[in-house]
Parts: structure tokens; C-alpha cells; sequence
């Protein structure tokens, strides 16, 4: 009999999957850690708090100095399906206790051009639930270093997870030990403990001490009864992300050569919902 997956995407309501009798086990749960203080957190404040309008929240990294990864699914209003405006978003970096160790808001974003959010859930979709955001202002802070990525890990690798969620948005949490459990239409399947807000959380292999983000989190989901995320591995996806977030900066070149685009910081002010 196959084993049954129930997943939750895009923060909607959940969706009953099989999955290939082969799968592994489960990993046992490792349990999530918070990073209350400075020393906790050290090293992972490249994780932050993406801020979306007044609608809710999701957790990004750095990956260069002005360049964020997280899931495309962040991008959209989950009630509407409409897009947010990009004036609209705000990252924190490092967010922690009311505090972040930097504010930026975004001058541009791209979703995978294969991702198509809409009510009707496709898991299908998952493999390309990622997305990319210009900060208007690069972070260039010595404690806030971005992120190199690395190539998608095997079956049976342990990951971490740094997240935000619902239940404990004003610290990052960390979950170390997760395992690589198998792939499932190119998402990858982690014995993981993510909830809402975990959305684009990123999944770090750490190996010599280096940890580097292999993938996104898209969604939350249950194996078996087990907690369990779905996770989008970055090695196709993100040359393609880079790749559109260049040509979105040149129609925006080409724009400002004609007439004034007016700027301005609208998602600082945003007021947290709870998703």
C-alpha cells in the first residue's frame, strides 16, 4: 500500500499525495532550537524576515549582498492570488526580539517563470516555487554575510533549517539533523518541522564548517503521520531566476530612460498579519 502524503501549499489547504513505496524512513524529529541572543544567531543573519504588505510573512536569505532567495508563493496574496507590489515588501535581516540588523525594501522580484500560482493546488508546482528579489540597497554589514549556494544533496544527507513561523516570528529557529528523505516531482522530501511563515525558509548543507543553501521551503506537509517539508533544490531553478532578474533590470533601465519612476519605502510600515 503506498504511503500517503498531505500537504499544505502556498499556506491553502491540504492536498492528499502518495508517495513511491520506496521512500525511506523517517528520520527521528530533532526538535526546533531558537536564537534568542547575538551569540545564538551568529552566523545566520543572512536569514531574515520577509515583510508582505499587510498580509503576513515569510522567511528569505541572502545570497549576495542585494539579492534574496525565497519561495515564489511568498510573492502572491493568498486570499486574492494577486501579485504584491514590490514597493510593498520589506526584508529584515536577522530579525530578532522587535530588532533587525538591517532594513531593506525591494526595487524588483522575479518568480520561476514556470511557477503558476492559483486556487487549485498542483504539486507539480512545487519544483518551481522559488523566486529571487532585488533589495533597493545592497547590505554591506561584516556580521551579515549572504549565503553561497551548493547543488541539491542526496537521499539520506542531513540538512538545517533557519525559519520564521506563526508561532515564533520575533526569533529565527534552527532545525539541524534533518534528513533527505527522497525526491517527489523534483521537490525534494525532508523529515523537517516547518509551519506557516517557514515559507522560503532556507535548507542548508553544512560540510567543513561552510553552511551552504541547497533549497527552498515550499511546503508544509505529513508522511505517515510524521511532520515532514517539501523543499525546492536550487540547481536548475536558480540560473534561470538570475537569469530573468537580469532582464527585469534592463526593461527597468529602459523605462527610467523615458520617464521618472517614482521610489520610496511603502513596506516599511507594514503591519504583520498572521497568515
Amino acid at each position: 500500500m503506498p504511503r500517503r502524503l498531505t500537504l499544505a501549499l502556498a499556506l491553502c489547504l491540504p492536498l492528499g499525495l502518495a508517495l513511491p513505496a520506496a521512500a525511506p524512513v523517517l528520520a527521528q524529529d530533532t526538535g526546533l532550537i531558537g536564537m534568542p541572543t547575538a551569540d545564538d544567531a551568529k552566523g545566520w543573519q543572512g536569514v531574515g524576515k520577509l515583510l508582505l504588505g499587510d498580509h503576513g510573512f515569510c522567511t528569505a536569505a541572502l545570497i549576495a549582498p542585494q539579492i534574496v532567495l525565497t519561495a515564489a508563493h511568498c510573492l502572491f496574496d493568498k486570499d486574492t492570488g494577486a501579485r504584491t507590489p514590490d514597493g510593498e515588501i520589506t526584508f529584515q535581516a536577522g530579525w530578532r526580539n522587535g530588532r533587525a540588523e538591517a532594513y531593506r525594501g525591494v526595487r524588483r522580484s522575479v518568480a520561476h517563470p514556470d511557477y503558476a500560482h492559483a486556487d487549485d493546488e498542483d504539486v507539480a508546482r512545487v519544483a518551481y516555487d522559488v523566486a529571487l528579489l532585488e533589495l533597493d540597497q545592497p547590505i554591506l554589514l561584516p556580521q551579515l554575510l549572504p549565503f553561497s549556494t551548493a547543488r541539491q544533496p542526496g537521499s539520506g544527507d542531513e540538512v538545517s533549517v533557519v525559519s520564521y513561523a506563526h508561532d515564533r516570528s520575533e526569533i529565527p529557529s534552527i532545525e539541524e539533523g534533518c534528513a533527505v528523505l527522497s525526491s517527489y516531482h523534483d521537490a525534494m522530501v525532508l523529515s523537517c518541522d516547518i509551519d506557516f511563515g517557514s515559507s522560503g525558509a532556507p535548507v542548508f548543507l553544512v560540510r567543513d564548517g561552510v553552511a551552504r543553501v541547497v533549497s527552498v521551503i515550499s511546503a508544509k506537509a505529513e508522511l505517515d503521520g510524521k511532520k515532514v517539508a517539501l523543499a525546492v533544490p536550487l540547481d536548475a531553478p536558480l540560473a534561470v531566476l538570475q537569469a530573468e532578474l537580469a532582464a527585469a533590470g534592463e526593461t527597468h533601465k529602459a523605462a527610467a530612460g523615458v520617464r521618472i519612476i517614482s521610489g520610496g519605502d511603502a513596506g516599511a510600515g507594514a503591519k504583520f498579519v498572521s497568515p
